[in-house]
């Protein structure tokens, strides 16, 4: 399951979703578990009980065995409505807690914003909220399988009972003796302990159905990026092309991207930018294939990155996102997530680029400095820089920020960026930023808007060219500055 889920694309992720994708994993697993423990340890021995308790009771007498033709079929209809009422309470009981993991999630990865904006009261209030109908759920079921156990109890009693008094007439009329009726006893407990062991596992199957049906939606999801069943070899090193490429949301009335296309050659450097709702992430994301293009096509190497096998794609790219996220363990773990096999004069050498050496040192263990999940113990512009030396410590033939400057204060920003070429040379680089000051000595500028390309060429040539580009110039640096740029 864990294995399907990492073949998914962005697209199946927010399909399902996050928080329910995380309760399948593990709460929805653990309930088919707690099943397949059940049965193994039960399945067998009680049919086998009830078959051979069957079998010795009407050795004893047949006649008595008119109460088990009874007792029996009312026990299997009584757990039919009893089961058929419980799997949609557990079925919509699961997707409470979905909701549960959703809200948690959102409140604790938000707790900055929900405490700025003074918001506690009003999360407590939607946490109380999804709480409640949990608990009502949770209540519905719980009231059926608690009328299992007393209901099974009712129809053994009824069934020692029933024998008795039959018995009991049949000794008068001489058919039987005592003993039979005490040995029929016997066995018709051994008989209905099986359907009491089976009712427990009845008990269970009811939300193991449930979840085997969500986990079951997970695996039957095929991924819209699959990888290509004959992958081709890259042609050239270091180039990434756009050829008329386009991307549209399933349901969308119109495309995210429409008609991109240019070249970013070994040694070049092509900056994009563009306001918000551009589609300037949408555009980074075509190239390591979180999403596939809806029309065009993207080449690294002079292949379609659909004809590349996943691995050679993906050693072939340093992508540093627009959230930059850091994984639990240390500053030398987190490196090592961008190549294995670093040694630590590589290491320090991607951190001085990265502008991340100073404060490194600094940590209490330098590289073995302890990164709490998602580098929360770390200052955002420290994360962003992590995150730049775990794409450099690839060294490979792509480099992509993904508006990974932003947090960086300018005088970091410049550090970095003048740094930048001797490393990169080789390499064919890709940035998307929002500050001018960052992209101005790009060799060629993709201005986007509303998801076309509006403008391609140098910052000067752009200030004469481009509307759009010397608007956003001169919003940042003013006029007069953006003309001297």
């Amino acid at each position: 399951l864990f294995h399907k889920v990492t073949n998914f694309s962005a697209q199946e992720v927010n399909t399902v979703g996050a928080p329910s994708l995380i309760t399948r994993i593990t709460n929805d697993v653990q309930q088919i578990q707690m099943l397949v423990v059940m049965v193994s340890t039960m399945a067998i021995s009680a049919p086998i009980t009830m078959i051979v308790g069957i079998v010795m009771a009407l050795r004893q007498d047949v006649g008595l065995s008119a109460i088990l033709l009874v007792s029996m079929p009312a026990a299997a209809v009584v757990l039919g409505l009893i089961v058929g009422g419980m799997v949609p309470a557990f079925r919509v009981m699961q997707e409470r807690i979905d909701e549960i993991n959703r809200v948690l999630r959102e409140q604790i990865t938000g707790i900055r914003v929900v405490r700025a904006f003074v918001r506690e009261k009003e999360e407590a209030r939607r946490f109380d909220t999804a709480n409640r109908a949990l608990t009502k759920t949770s209540l519905r079921g719980g009231r059926l399988m608690s009328a299992m156990f007393p209901t099974v109890n009712i129809l053994v009693n009824m069934s020692s009972v029933g024998v008795l008094w039959l018995g009991a007439s049949r000794v008068q009329s001489g058919a039987i003796q005592v003993g039979t009726i005490v040995a029929y006893l016997s066995y018709l407990v051994q008989i209905l302990m099986s359907v009491v062991m089976a009712t427990f596992m009845v008990s269970m199957i009811p939300r193991a159905a449930v979840s085997a049906g969500r986990t079951q939606e997970v695996l039957d999801t095929e991924p819209t990026v699959v990888p290509p069943a004959s992958p081709t070899t890259p042609l050239v090193t270091a180039q990434v092309e756009f050829r008329q490429a386009g991307f549209h949301y399933p349901g969308a009335e119109r495309a995210v991207l429409h008609d991109i296309s240019f070249l970013i050659a070994r040694g070049q450097t092509t900056a994009v930018i563009g306001s918000s709702g551009a589609g300037k992430t949408t555009l980074v994301n075509l190239i390591p294939r979180l999403f596939d293009g809806t029309s065009g096509s993207v080449l690294v190497g002079g292949v379609d990155v659909r004809e590349l096998a996943p691995e050679v794609l993906s050693s072939k790219l340093g992508l540093v996102p627009q959230k930059p996220f850091l994984f639990s363990g240390t500053v030398r773990s987190n490196l090592q997530y961008g190549r294995p096999d670093a040694t630590e004069e590589e290491m320090w050498a991607a951190l001085r680029v990265a502008q991340a050496d100073d404060f490194v040192k600094k940590m209490p263990g330098a590289l073995d400095a302890r990164i709490e999940q998602g580098g929360t113990n770390v200052s955002g512009g420290q994360r962003q820089r992590l995150s730049i030396a775990r794409a450099l410590i690839r060294k490979p033939e792509v480099f992509v920020f993904d508006d990974s400057f932003s947090a960086l204060d300018l005088s970091t920003d410049a550090r970095l960026r003048a740094a930048l070429p001797a490393f990169t040379a080789d390499s064919a680089v890709l940035i998307v930023a929002q500050r001018v000051s960052t992209i101005s000595t790009a060799d060629q500028i993709i201005v986007l808007e509303d998801g076309e390309m509006i403008g391609k060429g140098t910052h000067t040539e752009l200030l004469g060219s481009c509307p759009t580009y010397a608007e956003i110039v001169q919003s940042q640096i003013g006029e007069k500055e953006g003309a001297a740029a």
